[in-house]
């Protein structure tokens, strides 16, 4: 691995906001106006860091990509039980793709997870179009959740996913 995942700094949450917004409008999860009220939750990286842990990777200086871990009892976590921990807005710059960015991100977040007192199981949702995620979680042992399967919106179903630690 010739990167390092590390927590954001402030001066970093502007670019990610970038990075992420571009990864769901350019993979056609969103739409690339500023009307989208999710395109400008997932720019907010200063408004999650606030209640959660904001990861990043870094390569010499430049950002490649990053993710939000929510301890338990977080007000970011929209599928945890009181003993999960869940991670959203995974997202790799385009020219940083398939090169294991995305699973070093998602690793950290079990780290994390495994190393918090009383916490049983990582949780996470995704959109049925995100293969390329859902590839990683199977790799990395996460099973599909069908049952806690949900939508924010009628117009977006989203997969839940579970890992036991």
């Amino acid at each position: 691995m010739d990167f390092e995942i590390r927590t954001a700094r402030e001066d970093e949450y502007g670019r990610l906001g970038e990075i992420t917004g571009l990864a769901y409008t350019g993979d056609g999860l969103l739409e690339s106006g500023d009307g989208d009220r999710y395109l400008n939750v997932l720019r907010d990286v200063a408004g999650r860091a606030g209640d959660g842990e904001v990861l990043v990777a870094v390569r010499e200086g430049v950002l490649l990509g990053g993710v939000t871990f929510a301890a338990p009892g977080s007000r970011l976590a929209d599928i945890a039980g009181p003993h999960d921990a869940e991670f959203r807005m995974l997202a790799v710059a385009a020219e940083a793709r398939g090169q294991g960015v995305g699973e070093a991100l998602v690793r950290a977040c079990v780290e994390r997870a495994r190393a918090l007192e009383g916490v049983t199981a990582l949780v996470l949702s995704t959109q049925p179009a995100m293969r390329g995620a859902q590839r990683i979680y199977g790799r990395l042992g996460f099973t599909r959740t069908p049952e806690r399967d949900w939508s924010p919106v009628p117009e977006l179903p989203l997969l839940t996913y579970r890992l036991e630690l």
